[in-house]
């Protein structure tokens, strides 16, 4: 399982929210491109980063700290936020970023995830958000009532190959990770799974290597690395234990 060190943009710097809300942001690097540098010397192989003004205004608006990014670094960066029409999805890749992370437009606008797996294939991730259980959109900010394990497995009926898992509810409370609903929503597809939430201790990591059905290859982690609760080498060494069961 591959370590996705998070960097959240919100107002230009590098924040972690806790459980999604837009209220409670603490602000860790005043440069994004600081906090990749840092995770990428580390050992990091990969990064996650977030664009949260543009999730929540529905396009891209850290576009020029996108490219601070990738500039600045080696690692592989999968960027999502605000992704939402084909212009935003071709400016983000043109920014640099390996893979783009597509979330409300994936769920209302089927044509539209369509067309970006049909140009660009295996560099879409679609992620999914949810709050106890139901699929939540527009940044975080509107709960629907579609089952986020149905959705996925939807999704995969329509060609999406890689997906994004997050429970809103954990999400930056380092109180541990949704492995229940994380095992219920990997089950319904085939398909490669990234995980986020909840994530801090090396513990928790273990856990999620172990319990985690096969298909969950990545697990994204934020402000526990910021907070120094691990070093990226020791969250790397933690997620390479073998899962002790099969899907």
């Amino acid at each position: 399982m591959i370590l996705y060190p998070a960097i959240d943009i919100r107002g230009g710097r590098a924040v972690r929210l806790r459980q999604g809300d837009y209220e409670r942001e603490t602000v860790y690097d005043e440069d994004p491109a600081d906090a990749a540098r840092r995770w990428c010397e580390a050992g990091a192989q990969a990064l996650h980063v977030v664009d949260l003004d543009g999730a929540r205004k529905g396009a891209p608006l850290h576009l020029d700290a996108i490219e601070r990014i990738t500039a600045a670094v080696d690692c592989a960066i999968q960027v999502g936020g605000g992704l939402r029409d084909a212009d935003a999805v071709e400016a983000t890749l043109a920014a640099g970023a390996e893979r783009v992370v597509i979330g409300t437009a994936a769920l209302r606008h089927p044509a539209f995830l369509e067309a970006m797996l049909d140009q660009h294939g295996d560099r879409v991730i679609v992620s999914v958000d949810a709050r106890n259980g139901r699929v939540s959109l527009a940044g975080w900010t509107e709960t629907s009532d579609v089952d986020a394990a149905a959705a996925v497995a939807d999704l995969t009926g329509r060609g999406s190959r890689r997906f994004l898992f997050t429970p809103i509810e954990v999400d930056g409370t380092l109180e541990g990770p949704g492995l229940d609903e994380l095992e219920r929503v990997a089950r319904a597809t085939d398909a490669e799974l990234l995980y986020s939430g909840g994530v801090g201790s090396l513990d928790d990591l273990r856990s999620l290597a172990s319990r985690a059905p096969v298909n969950v290859t990545g697990a994204i982690v934020g402000r526990a690395l910021y907070d120094r609760r691990f070093s990226v080498s020791e969250a790397v060494a933690a997620l390479a234990a073998e899962p002790v069961r099969d899907r």
